[in-house]
């Protein structure tokens, strides 16, 4: 399968689970107070921001799967890292089971910093000192924020707490 069958896959992909979405699963499901008074604060803005958002992602990959030359690919490279693809994919199972285990003893902050890294790192980032950085300050400026400006209590472990 060549790059361009891949983008225009993918953007029908996103652009099908876009509007399923939007006009089915967020209309049935999230539901919403009518005096919601900021827009920003309404149950409903983030879903649909987010299915838009998908939806214009599909739209992009759809363009630039049409704008791509059409290339066909040696059918043995299709299936050359089939064994590391698998066991990437069980990595990556492992990481969210255990982010699971260890959320309520760690607590949200360091769990994701580990998650973050671990990922990174299974993923074979091609810029590791890049992802370590991210890893401890995203989540850090993502504490700050929503525990001291906001005022929304993030879940805390056992073993350390952040101020």
């Amino acid at each position: 399968m060549s790059d361009r069958d891949i983008q225009l896959r993918l953007g029908i992909g996103a652009i099908a689970v876009s509007v399923l979405f939007i006009f089915i699963a967020i209309p049935a499901f999230v539901s919403a107070p009518s005096n919601v008074r900021n827009i920003v604060l309404s149950p409903l803005f983030w879903p649909y921001a987010l299915a838009g958002l998908t939806g214009l992602t599909g739209l992009g990959l759809l363009a630039t799967g049409l704008r791509a030359p059409k290339l066909v690919s040696k059918a043995a490279s299709d299936f050359e890292g089939t064994k590391a693809a698998y066991l990437r994919l069980l990595g990556a199972a492992t990481i969210m089971l255990v982010t699971v285990f260890i959320m309520p003893r760690l607590g949200l902050v360091w769990t994701a910093m580990l998650v973050f890294v671990s990922t990174a790192f299974l993923v074979r980032t091609s810029h590791p000192i890049t992802a370590l950085v991210c890893a401890i300050i995203i989540p850090l400026v993502l504490y700050a924020f929503f525990a001291h400006v906001a005022g929304v209590a993030i879940p805390q472990g056992n073993f350390v707490r952040l101020p």
